[in-house]
């Protein structure tokens, strides 16, 4: 069982579903940092696949990240509700919303493809996975990592049996990890000492973080490792489209949001025509909202359009920069 993860720095690739290809985690191991596959969106076949195609790219050691899965029931008028507040922007854009909502659960599949492609480090979001699930991985050696935004999250993980936990600031980009009700909103640098405190087991900090001396604030308070995810969306090797790029490198200070407009789980990212359209607005638990607004994110890309599109980012997006992966690196390492 590795104690500690295989890598040069001390920098973890945030595992970004939707935007993550083979070629940018490759790019991120070759540059001795953790690379991470956000496997958050697809089913075992595509889970497999991807782990393939990173392989025949890299020889080093890299994670897989799954959703813990959700059996969300929405509530038929809540549903109605929600639908009726796209309706608009659906209209707009001349799309339609999805009349049935698929179903199925891949986890079991994901981890299948894990077991039989011999993954080493598996990380988890929104929550635990079953103690079968968790004893099948640790038998074969595989090293878990659980995902907290509060000090209460971090104790469940560490009691689960997990080898270590990203705790994830409210300044990180993309969807919170939260698992336990209500939901915690803290900054990186207060989660991480608070965690410390209650935990014993290594913690890898998460949330903002952009520059060099950002990672050296984040190791001095104790985190063994950091997790970088927007500062690498910028990255030539990064897969992201364009237009969401472009939305980072012109983003200002207080350009972003928390929302659960686009998913129904709150997540960070541009503000922009559909978050603040919706603030108010009624939203299906997730994952019943991601598939409602799907052809809305979809049709708004097609267009070139960032109104409605799903932009996610850290707070502190305004200092990314453009650069290979490699460089990047280099320029966050104390």
């Amino acid at each position: 069982m590795m104690a500690k993860l295989p890598i040069d720095k001390p920098i973890v690739q945030a595992p970004m579903a939707g935007i993550t290809s083979p070629e940018f985690v490759a790019a991120c191991c070759e540059a001795g940092v953790l690379g991470s596959i956000g496997a958050g969106y697809l089913n075992g076949g595509e889970t497999k696949q991807f782990i393939q195609d990173v392989k025949a790219l890299t020889a080093k050691t890299f994670s897989v990240n799954l959703f813990v899965p959700e059996h969300s029931k929405a509530d038929p008028q809540l549903l109605q509700h929600a639908r009726e507040a796209l309706q608009p922007i659906c209209d707009e854009l001349n799309v339609n919303i999805p009349a049935v909502i698929p179903t199925s659960d891949v986890f079991q599949d994901q981890v299948q493809a894990i077991l039989e492609e011999d993954v080493m480090i598996v990380s988890f979001t929104f929550g635990l996975p079953d103690n079968e699930t968790l004893s099948t991985l640790k038998q074969k050696g595989v090293y878990l990592i659980g995902t907290a935004t509060s000090v209460e999250e971090a104790i469940a993980v560490e009691h689960a049996g997990l080898d270590a936990v990203v705790v994830q600031g409210k300044e990180a980009g993309g969807h919170r990890g939260s698992f336990i009700d209500p939901m915690a909103l803290h900054s990186t640098a207060d989660l991480l000492k608070a965690a410390k405190e209650k935990v014993s087991f290594p913690v890898i900090a998460a949330g903002g973080i952009m520059t060099k001396r950002q990672v050296s604030d984040m190791i001095e308070l104790g985190a063994s490792y950091v997790q970088i995810g927007t500062a690498l969306l910028t990255a030539t090797e990064c897969a992201a489209p364009k237009l969401h790029k472009e939305a980072i490198l012109t983003s200002g200070q207080q350009a972003t949001t928390l929302t659960k407009s686009f998913t129904g789980k709150y997540a960070r990212g541009l503000r922009n025509k559909f978050t603040e359209q919706l603030k108010e607005a009624t939203t299906a638990p997730y994952p019943i909202q991601h598939y409602l607004t799907q052809p809305i994110r979809k049709e708004s890309a097609r267009q070139n359009n960032r109104e409605y599109m799903s932009l996610w980012m850290g707070e502190n997006s305004y200092l990314a920069k453009e650069a290979s992966v490699k460089d990047i690196i280099e320029t966050l390492l104390p």
